[in-house]
Formats: C-alpha cells, structure tokens, sequence
C-alpha cells in the first residue's frame, strides 16, 4: 500500500524536491521581500501566515501534556492534521470554515500545492497509533516541512518526496508517539534543513500525572555546534534569515 501511495504522487514530490515546481514563485517572492510569520500555539500547533493565507497545523484538546495551554482556536483559511486522536487532530471550535486536510496525498489551495506525506505515529508500523502526515509547502518564499508525529525513521521514499526544506519542524520530547531527541537529530541529519523548530516537548503545561514526554534540554544538547535563537511566541522568517551553511534552531516561548 505504502509503495502506491509512493507512486502515486512521487512525481509531485520530486517537482518540489528539485524546485522545479515553485522555482519562479519563490525568486518572486524573494525579490518583493515576501516573509512567512510563524506563531507558536503549543505543542506541535502553529499558525503560519504569510501571502495572503493563514495556514494551522494540528489544534489540539487541553489534556496530559498540553493540559496547560490554551485551546488554539484561532481563524485560518486552511488546517492541516497529522493525525486524529483524542487529544490531537481537533478541529471543534474552529471559528469559520477553513479547509481541513488530513490525508496524506498532494492538494492545491488557492494556488499553493501541499503535499502530505504518510509516516507511521509509532514505532511499530502504525499497528498502535496509526498514520501520521508530515505536511510540505511553501509560503512565504520558503519551503516547510511540519513532521507532526513521526516516530518512525525517514525512509528513502519519504525523503524523496521532502526534499531539502528550508524549515522543518520537528518532535524531539519521545514518548510512544513522536521522536526521542536521538531520533529528531537522525531524522534533521536526513534532511539537512536550513531552520529547525523542535515540537512536541514537555513544557509547564503538563499535567504531571499524565505526561511521557522529555523536555527541550536533551535534544539541544545534542546539536551543541548549530545556533540558537530564542524567541517570543512568534517569529517572522524570509530567504534573507537562512543560515548559508548548516542549520539554526528557532526555539518558541509560549505565553502562558
């Protein structure tokens, strides 16, 4: 099954890996100085806005580990899901009516192509928590990549299909649904983005009862030579802030 999904819209992720398919919007946008702001919603949620679009990746329902967030109701034109579960993936609330994507496949969205790429949610072939979509697009002249879940390694037909992004996002917490931070610094190895932006971590949010996940501090220690920023909740990025050799990590600070 995994090999036809492959098939069926590997052409696609090779337009996109080679940059073929959006190698004049991006020098356009480049050239007016068009940016991409990404906000920080909790956990692996975040509002991506930039041409004229506000893009949400995986609204979630306050329990266990993101118990101390703010339910990340917030107006967007379209939302992408890496997986449904009862904590994740919740689309209730959602002011409007935004698109929802949560298959993997490749889609177009008022001229923007998305491409979801199917990744196991566990490390046992999906057979606990089933699929999980890491989502790629570019917006704002960059190309993103949100790994939601993964929890299995990058396989050479999904790394295909990625390509080099310009910014991935990544879970770096572990736990029996996401990346350990051995795992996460495997899987950037993979890809060789420009920008990292750890998920999917243990914060002050958590219920202490009812969380299994590690903090940011392992994974960082494990990438001792990339920079880091620290930000605020929020942080505006265009082609001008990518590093021109290696990777810098972006770390969010939510407003609790």
């Amino acid at each position: 099954m995994k090999r036809r999904q492959f098939i069926r819209y590997a052409g696609a992720g090779l337009l996109a890996s080679t940059g073929l398919g959006t190698v004049a919007s991006q020098t356009a946008q480049a050239q007016s100085g068009s940016s991409v702001s990404i906000q920080w919603l909790g956990h692996t949620c975040f509002l991506f806005t930039g041409d004229g679009r506000r893009i949400l990746v995986n609204p979630f329902r306050t329990i266990g580990c993101t118990a101390g967030y703010r339910t990340p109701n917030v107006a967007a034109d379209l939302v992408m899901i890496s997986s449904r579960l009862f904590d994740e993936g919740v689309t209730e609330g959602l002011p409007g009516n935004p698109r929802v994507l949560a298959e993997p496949g490749v889609y177009e969205y008022r001229g923007l192509q998305i491409q979801g790429i199917r990744m196991d949610h566990d490390r046992i072939g999906g057979r606990r928590f089933g699929q999980n979509v890491a989502w790629r697009w570019t917006q704002g002249g960059l190309t993103i990549l949100h790994l939601g879940g993964a929890a299995s390694p990058i396989t050479v037909e999904q790394q295909i299909l990625m390509g080099r992004p310009d910014v991935v996002l990544v879970p770096v917490g572990g736990g029996p649904k996401a990346y350990t931070p051995q795992e996460a610094r495997q899987a950037i190895q993979s890809l060789n983005p420009r920008i990292v932006i750890p998920t999917h971590y243990r914060t002050q949010a958590a219920d202490a009862n009812a969380c299994d996940i590690g903090s940011l501090d392992e994974f960082l220690a494990l990438l001792p030579d990339s920079p880091v920023r620290r930000n605020g909740d929020s942080v505006s990025l265009r082609r001008a802030d990518l590093p021109e050799t290696g990777s810098k990590i972006e770390i969010f600070s939510y407003r609790f």
